[in-house]
């Protein structure tokens, strides 16, 4: 067992990475409704195998923390015998609620499937990036156009069916398009356009591979295979947290773990309430939320209430979704600052200002894993200091303690300054 550590590393059931707090290993999800019962093996797995604390990422994976190298290889064991599907190859991301969602467009399941299965028989794997991810959507209310990928499908429905919008390297606003694919065809040409980024770019990620004159060889990879059509419209950011219609006319509710994380304990009696309410299972959400599927509307309001009474998030407005922060000192060991611990404070500091939607992130290294793009307001640990960062720019070093009340003299300062 290998238990790397370095950047640029993405950590797998079977290849965990080391950290401040012991291993570190991540669950992928397929996209299939994981069964309560399930989930709660999920928990009482990372209590017997870890430090019980269990991470929901920004883009809907699963971690568990603590691990050793001896219960790390267990772990993977138990989420094998629990039935769980698990992919520690090349990351195919589907709409959370693919299949079930009332608006979707297409139902991704099974064409990521098939690109999973490829991808894993392909000589190349092994020479493209660690983080290099591909994304599935199939049009629903909770899309991925906020989630950066590699390569990009975007179901659209057309005269002659659905078919696939293609675009390379970024998030929705910011990928480069290439035009549309047939749905029969969709398969092959993102095998196609990840295989030339391992010959052309090893190890490289695609939104470099395609800069200046790169960009030729991609399309022309794919011009027996791709059509041109125009950009899909832009749609409002997807928003995980709350009450979403199914097809079946029940619904699911989406619930908020702070922070990212949670103790296994407080989960389990999440699903205890989940099974109370006769929910049917579970997914996981890119924006590290928890999908609990199959509510009848009363029995999701009822949830709600239990699943705020244990400290999860059930409002959209609540001033701690506004706050990503990684773990930070000492659960990570590379973390200057401890993140994860200031951020509740820094949570308080923003609710004196409900009304303003910048978004503070906090950072245990200059490293900003836990988000990479630009943030309004951002802190980065240096020698146990804040680097406060203001759109972009340094603007002050503040220590620890001083850092949450900083944070709420410059939000108050932004609000006095939209208002004259």
């Amino acid at each position: 067992m290998n238990a790397p550590h370095r950047r640029g590393f993405c950590p797998g059931l079977s290849t965990p990475m080391a950290t401040g707090d012991g291993l570190l290993a991540r669950l992928t999800p397929s996209g299939a409704t994981l069964a309560l019962d399930a989930f709660a093996g999920l928990c009482a797995a990372a209590r017997t195998h870890g430090n019980g604390i269990i991470e929901i990422t920004s883009r809907g994976s699963i971690q568990f923390r603590g691990l050793t190298g001896v219960s790390a290889p267990e772990l993977a064991a138990t989420v094998a015998a629990l039935g769980i599907a698990a992919h520690d190859g090349i990351p195919v991301l589907v709409d959370p609620l693919a299949g079930l969602d009332a608006g979707g467009t297409f139902d991704t399941g099974a064409l990521a499937a098939d690109l999973r299965n490829e991808c894993a028989a392909a000589a190349f794997a092994s020479r493209l990036a660690a983080k290099l991810s591909v994304i599935v959507d199939g049009g629903g209310t909770l899309h991925l156009d906020g989630v950066a990928g590699d390569v990009r499908l975007r179901a659209v429905a057309g005269t002659s069916g659905t078919c696939f919008h293609v675009a390379l390297g970024g998030a929705a606003a910011t990928a480069i398009a290439l035009g549309a694919v047939a749905r029969a065809r969709a398969v092959e040409c993102v095998v196609r356009l990840l295989e030339l980024l391992a010959k052309n770019a090893p190890r490289a990620r695609m939104r470099d591979a395609v800069r200046g004159d790169g960009l030729r060889a991609f399309k022309s990879a794919v011009v027996d295979l791709v059509v041109d059509a125009p950009i899909p419209a832009a749609r409002p950011a997807a928003q995980p947290i709350g009450v979403h219609p199914l097809q079946s006319g029940r619904a699911a509710i989406g619930l908020g773990l702070p922070f990212g994380h949670s103790d296994a304990e407080a989960l389990q009696r999440l699903l205890d309430a989940a099974r109370s309410a006769c929910a049917s299972g579970l997914r996981t959400a890119p924006g590290r939320a928890l999908l609990v599927l199959g509510l009848s509307s009363d029995a999701a309001q009822g949830l709600a209430a239990e699943a705020a009474a244990l400290s999860f998030i059930v409002d959209p407005g609540d001033p701690r979704r506004r706050v990503i922060a990684c773990a930070g000192a000492p659960i990570c060991a590379s973390g200057e600052i401890p993140a994860r611990a200031m951020a509740p404070a820094v949570a308080r500091a923003l609710s004196a200002t409900p009304h303003v939607a910048d978004m503070v992130h906090v950072s245990g290294c200059a490293k900003g894993c836990a988000h990479p793009a630009p943030a309004p307001i951002a802190i980065f640990g240096r020698e146990g200091a804040c680097d406060l960062f203001l759109d972009g720019a340094p603007a002050c070093s503040v220590t620890v303690d001083e850092a949450p009340e900083r944070i709420g003299q410059i939000m108050r300062a932004r609000v006095e300054a939209a208002h004259g």
